[in-house]
């Protein structure tokens, strides 16, 4: 007997927020006696400005979890004490490896109950730190939409985490449409699996478009300079200054270094499911497990066991192979495809213009620090002269990972000629062909933009996971 198709709600999913919180995250939590990571939370701009965060939080009394209630208010904990951990690793001229007990004893707890790992992961800002401006509006709108909390207080920080969160409300509604197009494929049901299908391209295409707009209000250089930073793991982070990773004092047990990769727009749950529903497969990449699948381990619990039900169910790829001959099927399947490709080709120019331009730079610029002062180092400053051995918040080199992503998506196509032109493969002689944007048929990446053009290798590495 084949296994039930899940129902999103017993996994704390919403049918009209996707994997947003189900509810108005909290702006604040409201018992009192919390008033001082509040209060810490409500001043962490400043804090990090005169470098105050670190002597602030080491004086903090340890705050128990006892009086956490509601998911929301742990969630809302959970948000407050990694935005307080990374500004105490990453807000002094040196990253700070050992962890004080008033941060980690009840991160440790509040994790434990989210089944989170202790470092600020998509969840924590994106999915659980937002805001409508208005509630009888669209959460999918960008011009409703704030942040409840950031490093740096700038536009550019909110607007980095808000494109996330409306793509996210966006592509809440695919949720149960693809369920419905599982169950439709169960009973041979086609003109409904074609129907859902569609359905899925046109709102892949409306979630490119909502990508696209990331250069609106957050510019690349203080992205690089000031926000990345912030977000940046504890994960291959030597060239930042955390050899080892962090020591996390919990009070009573010998510490040990721990290192976590840092948020990464990999974690959204979302995405894997584009992924999943469609039969995407993604390989290893280079030495290391799937880089995707590692990022399931930084999802909410039931985020991450809703994916693997659905792993398990996920038939619509054999179904729409196994109908051939059905051109409308084969065609919506093929556009999802073309659709989902077309999104990876838009991160990979995102993360190229934010990243590897600002890198480059910032090896190329002299330093305006004078002699007598020690330079910060954190993961800006973190530039060395071998390109391939730059990292991302996440850890690892994203550009070869990205592509490899793009390049997978196009692999199940049906259609002869759909397989073509989302294949990197050369053109066959004397057929048409259909080239990335910007990108030369040997992979070779090229981006025109305002500043001129400029390209980027696939030796290239080190992209934030935004």
């Amino acid at each position: 007997m084949l296994p039930p198709v899940p129902s999103p709600e017993d996994y704390g999913i919403s049918l009209q927020n996707g994997f947003l919180s189900p509810e108005p995250p909290l702006e604040s939590l409201p018992n009192p006696y919390y008033a001082k990571w509040e209060a810490i939370a409500a001043r962490l701009q400043p804090l990090l400005l005169s470098k105050r965060v670190r002597p602030i939080l080491n004086q903090l009394p340890v705050l128990s979890t006892a009086y956490l209630q509601t998911e929301a208010e742990w969630r809302r904990a959970y948000v407050v004490l990694v935005f307080m951990l990374h500004g105490y690793v990453w807000g002094g001229d040196r990253p700070a490896e050992k962890i004080p007990a008033q941060l980690t004893i009840p991160l440790f707890e509040v994790c434990e109950h989210l089944e989170v790992p202790p470092v600020a992961t998509y969840a924590g800002v994106c999915l659980w730190n937002y805001k409508s401006i208005f509630p009888d509006e669209p959460t999918d709108d960008l011009d409703n939409l704030a942040c409840l909390q950031t490093f740096t207080g700038s536009l550019d920080e909110q607007w980095f985490y808000l494109v996330s969160v409306a793509i996210e409300a966006r592509g809440a509604p695919t949720i149960p449409l693809m369920l419905e197009a599982i169950a439709a494929a169960r009973i041979g049901d086609a003109r409904t699996v074609t129907s859902r299908l569609q359905q899925l391209a046109e709102i892949l295409d409306e979630i490119n478009a909502l990508l696209h707009r990331m250069h609106e209000n957050c510019d690349p250089y203080i992205f690089y300079h000031r926000i990345r930073p912030y977000l940046a793991g504890s994960k291959n982070m030597a060239d930042a200054g955390l050899p080892r990773g962090l020591l996390y004092d919990d009070g009573k047990n010998v510490s040990e270094y721990r290192q976590y990769g840092g948020g990464s727009n990999a974690q959204s749950s979302l995405i894997q499911f584009f992924d999943i529903v469609l039969g995407i497969e993604h390989r290893p990449t280079g030495a290391r497990n799937s880089f995707i699948h590692e990022m399931r381990a930084y999802m909410p619990g039931p985020h991450r066991r809703f994916l693997e039900h659905v792993d398990s169910i996920a038939n619509i790829r054999s179904f729409v192979d196994s109908r051939r001959s059905d051109g409308a099927l084969c065609l919506a399947y093929d556009a999802c495809l073309a659709m989902l490709r077309a999104m990876r080709d838009t991160h990979i120019q995102i993360v190229s213009r934010y990243i590897i331009v600002q890198a480059r730079g910032a090896r190329q610029a002299p330093s305006v620090i004078p002699a007598q002062q020690p330079a910060p180092q954190n993961l800006a400053t973190a530039v060395p002269p071998d390109s391939k051995k730059l990292r991302g918040t996440g850890g690892t080199a994203l550009i070869p990972f990205l592509k490899q992503a793009r390049d997978e998506t196009g692999e199940p196509a049906i259609d002869v000629w759909a397989r073509r032109i989302l294949s990197n493969g050369p053109a066959a002689a004397g057929s048409a062909s259909l080239s990335k944007v910007g990108e030369h048929p040997d992979g070779h990446l090229e981006v025109v933009g305002l500043c001129g053009t400029w390209t980027a290798d696939d030796s290239e590495g080190g992209i934030c996971h935004w």
